[in-house]
């Protein structure tokens, strides 16, 4: 393993979150604050506790989740979409760096910008709401995990992209509306019964409901459903980037 090429990539890619940090920290901070004013504290206080939890405090997991997903996948897209755009990418992958190491260095400057935008957005949310995390190893594990997850997503978003238009189009019409359709603000239990059907197709519950419980081990499916649907959707986009460099889809033409 060639650590210091892995390394190199890492370094770039986290510089360039430093170089605009108002964009990739205190933008999302401030939008996740909005929705915990306007949520938390104007229509929280007219809705009764959620399954013995404060409305304020219930929808802390589900907000942390929604810019955990939308920022993994923008910070990875745009990361190996920009070399692609500018041609750069031909200089990487003559390099003799190993395709594990490239996608080290993405994914992980990705997923790692988008765990410190979580902590700070937990921090942030303890100002507004009294929060209690009945297991802090099982929060960790669910927010690195899905950081992963979805930062090789957004590889693979960056790959299949052919312009910045592209970049935009699955996170905000199939990523945000999932993931406010995946029991962010709500429990499933409140819904219909066929309703509550038709939203266990959506892959977002599973995240959203095992995040919640490792906060107040309370959940809308099963802990190990959860665990099992972010280990399917992590080994898809594992392959699916495996399958990329074997091919070299839209990396070598």
């Amino acid at each position: 393993m060639n650590w210091r090429a892995v390394q190199a990539i890492y370094t770039f890619e986290m510089a360039r979150a430093y170089r605009t940090l108002a964009q990739s920290i205190v933008s999302p901070v401030l939008s996740t604050s909005l929705y915990f004013v306007v949520f938390g504290a104007a229509i929280g206080s007219r809705i009764t506790a959620v399954e013995g939890v404060s409305y304020g405090a219930f929808i802390v997991p589900g907000l942390i989740m929604l810019s955990l997903l939308t920022q993994s996948m923008a910070n990875a897209s745009f990361g190996i979409y920009f070399p692609r755009f500018t041609g750069t990418i031909f200089e990487i992958l003559s390099a003799p760096i190993s395709t594990t190491e490239i996608v080290i260095g993405y994914v992980g400057a990705a997923a790692s910008k988008s765990i410190i935008l979580g902590v700070i957005i937990l921090a942030t949310a303890g100002l507004f709401v009294p929060l209690h995390i009945a297991h802090p190893f099982w929060m960790l594990f669910f927010l690195v995990l899905t950081a992963i997850t979805f930062s090789l997503f957004g590889f693979i978003l960056g790959v299949w992209a052919d312009g910045f238009e592209k970049l935009q189009i699955v996170p905000l019409l199939v990523i945000t509306p999932l993931t406010f359709l995946g029991g962010s603000f709500y429990s499933i239990s409140m819904l219909p019964p066929f309703w509550q059907t038709v939203t266990l197709a959506n892959p977002v519950v599973y995240l959203v409901s095992g995040f919640r419980w490792s906060f107040y081990e309370i959940a809308d499916v099963d802990v190990s459903i959860s665990l099992a649907m972010i280990g399917l959707i992590l080994g898809a986009c594992l392959v699916t980037v495996w399958w990329i460099f074997k091919t070299g889809y839209r990396l070598k033409s």
